[in-house]
């Protein structure tokens, strides 16, 4: 039998030994870039994140592992279970701390479960469900994995679903006039008005990876995110520090768009790229210019992946707006282990109720689709 051990750090496991359990396709469970959250100050514990890594080692070989946080709240996760703690609180109950198995601010679709195959991802969600009973945890939870890691959860981990909004070239467009063209009028037309204003204001764009961005470049678009954030009145959690690890330690993943009016930038969107899919994370803007976001956050990353030939453009959580500007719903998933059977048997429910409600959302969303033919 594998041994379980637990890490609180990252740094504890040689890079190239956890790297082996995944295949390289999804940038986020890449140890460069989850320990390089921890490295550069991302996480804390007083922001409610503390490093709790589950590992199966057979002797000195790592055989599976799933990263996963101690949890103090809910932030950061965008699978909201709000409500749940506030009936645990109701009911004299303690909900936090729980325990996770994502990637910290990152609502991406991934591998979850590192393991070579189902017996090994079953092994790993045994030590989680007693990594929480050792602990006393209310629940433990999985957010986001992939379709494909459903058979490993056995029926104790309650399954959620939600809606997300990504572009895939469905059409094997070659262009984005390609793209446009197989849009019905009324969506095309929009379309092209939005990026012809951004042109019209003077607007150019510089698309790079890690390796060519400049410290100027790395300044500017961790300034932008900043600006985001205290807009919104909420904290930053990524350092510019770790801004300039993802440079330098995964410089063909990471792709900054920046938007220049002059020599000035004044917008900017921070992606990720995986082998055939590009994830837009963060964007900020100084100025105010009609259709910006929507250059800025899609239309390049579109153009980017036609370019590169990348299948998919995953643009972030939310955002209905999206839908017509090409991006379509698509399933994301979500499992929950909760301790307690009562508890268990009741959020069991409201999520079977809950998963009916985005299966007629995403059905009514189609409805609206912008192109001409079902894709």
């Amino acid at each position: 039998m594998p041994t379980v051990r637990i890490l609180d750090s990252l740094a504890q496991v040689p890079a190239a030994a956890w790297d082996a359990l995944h295949d390289g396709s999804n940038p986020f469970v890449a140890h460069a870039f989850l320990e390089g959250l921890e490295r550069h100050g991302c996480l804390r514990p007083d922001w409610g994140w503390r490093p709790h890594h589950l590992t199966l080692w057979e002797d000195a070989r790592l055989v599976a592992a799933a990263p996963g946080y101690l949890k103090d709240n809910s932030h950061g996760e965008f699978v909201f279970d709000h409500a749940w703690a506030d009936a645990y609180a109701r009911h004299g109950r303690r909900y936090y701390p729980k325990w996770l198995g994502a990637v910290p601010y990152s609502p991406v679709t991934g591998p979850r479960l590192l393991a070579g195959d189902d017996a090994a991802r079953h092994a790993l969600l045994e030590a989680i469900v007693a990594e929480a009973g050792a602990l006393g945890l209310s629940s433990a939870h999985v957010n986001f994995h992939p379709q494909d890691e459903d058979a490993a959860f056995v029926s104790d981990w309650l399954p959620r679903l939600d809606v997300q909004y990504h572009w895939e070239n469905r059409g094997g467009w070659r262009d984005f006039d390609g793209f446009l063209a197989a849009m019905d009028h009324k969506h095309r037309k929009n379309i092209r008005q939005e990026r012809a204003k951004v042109a019209r204001a003077g607007v150019g764009f510089r698309r790079l990876h890690g390796d060519e961005a400049s410290p100027a470049d790395l300044d500017a678009i961790h300034g932008f995110y900043l600006q985001t954030f205290r807009e919104y009145g909420n904290a930053p959690a990524l350092t510019r520090d770790f801004i300039a690890h993802l440079a330098r330690e995964m410089p063909r993943k990471l792709l900054i768009i920046l938007a220049f009016r002059g020599e000035e930038p004044i917008a900017g969107a921070l992606c990720l790229r995986g082998t055939d899919t590009l994830y837009g994370r963060y964007w900020g803007a100084t100025a105010s210019v009609p259709g910006l976001h929507f250059e800025t956050c899609y239309y390049q990353g579109i153009e980017y992946c036609l370019e590169q030939g990348l299948a998919r453009f995953e643009p972030g959580a939310q955002g209905e707006h999206k839908l017509a500007r090409g991006f379509l719903p698509a399933f994301v998933r979500s499992r929950h282990w909760i301790a307690d059977p009562v508890f268990r048997a009741a959020i069991g429910d409201w999520c079977g109720e809950e998963a009916q409600s985005v299966r007629r959302y995403a059905r009514a969303l189609q409805a609206h689709s912008p192109f001409r033919e079902p894709l």
